[in-house]
């Protein structure tokens, strides 16, 4: 059949009425009270913990994102490991729920074509997660005023939007994994616990997996030096197959302007440099670049995964 019109037509409808569904949903609204709970709580200890640091910070704003006190993490961190769980929550029964309800046959009846249906999901999702985020930033901002008394910097400013907008990447790529297996396969529930599945071996386990394969492909030998250096270099590369190691090493270059690198750091690249002074965003953001190119090449790999399986499907009524 010959496509007429935009090839982009139908998809902002189909993500206005995914955004909305998501929004008025019990299951969002439970998911985003655990995240606002939990967030508030771990800005609270960031900010008592500042508060009893006498020593100046010109980045003070941006010790919010990475201050820990026990028990709770840095909100950072925090973000980092429930981000993908939303993620997941939103996008795991995208296709297969509509095949479940059969509802399918009669979307695509509509004037509209399988990939703007597609690409209409994961906007809609994207939008409700990139508000979500929105709206804790602005919270955490209003948090370090009231209590703080200090408002951001600009490269604060600068440093705290780059991260959101990391964040919503690396949220992405968790979206579209979700979507993925919902186009994979036909059980919702069993689509989650695929998609879990995997969130808890990149995230939990991924740590203790890169060492032991670094090992075996950088064996150390206790008489070369060199070798510990090659086998940690294997052991990052392993390390970043996994988008939370990647959006670990952005959130720390973007939240920390000390940090000069994402890697080991010789003496000879240190002759020369104001080891206190702060780096300025552009170079932090030249380093991490290639952090978030991997982290939006997943997204748009996985995307297109889901993709070409859902062309391919039979839709029957």
């Amino acid at each position: 059949m010959k496509r007429e019109g935009s090839p982009f037509k139908g998809v902002m409808t189909v993500a206005l009425k995914e955004a909305a569904d998501h929004m008025t949903s019990a299951r969002m609204h439970l998911i985003m009270l655990l995240v606002l709970l939990t967030a508030i709580g771990a800005v609270y200890g960031a900010i008592n913990h500042i508060r009893d640091t006498t020593s100046e910070d010109p980045f003070l704003f941006l010790k919010l994102f990475t201050t820990a006190q026990q028990p709770l993490p840095s909100f950072a961190s925090f973000l980092g490991f429930l981000l993908p769980l939303v993620a997941i929550a939103l996008g795991f029964d995208a296709i297969n729920g509509e095949y479940g309800r059969r509802t399918m046959s009669r979307l695509l009846a509509q004037p509209i074509y399988r990939d703007a249906l597609l690409f209409g999901k994961f906007l809609g999702a994207l939008l409700v997660i990139a508000i979500a985020l929105l709206t804790l930033w602005l919270l955490m901002t209003g948090l370090g005023i009231l209590f703080l008394g200090l408002p951001p910097s600009g490269p604060e400013l600068v440093r705290s939007i780059a991260y959101l907008a990391a964040t919503l990447v690396y949220a992405g790529v968790w979206l579209a994994l979700a979507m993925a297996f919902s186009t994979l396969i036909r059980s919702a529930a069993t689509a989650a616990l695929a998609a879990l599945a995997l969130w808890l071996i990149l995230s939990v386990f991924w740590s203790m997996i890169a060492p032991l394969v670094a090992g075996a492909i950088s064996p150390v030998d206790p008489y070369n030096p060199m070798t510990l250096l090659s086998n940690f270099e294997t052991q990052q590369v392993i390390a970043r197959i996994s988008p939370q190691t990647l959006y670990g090493e952005v959130s720390s270059m973007l939240l920390d302007p000390s940090n000069r690198s994402v890697g080991p750091i010789f003496m000879s690249q240190l002759q020369g440099a104001l080891i206190n002074a702060p780096l300025p965003t552009m170079q932090s953001l030249t380093i991490i670049w290639p952090q978030i190119s991997g982290l939006f090449a997943a997204m748009v790999l996985l995307f297109t995964l889901a993709y070409t399986v859902f062309q391919r499907q039979e839709v029957r009524a």
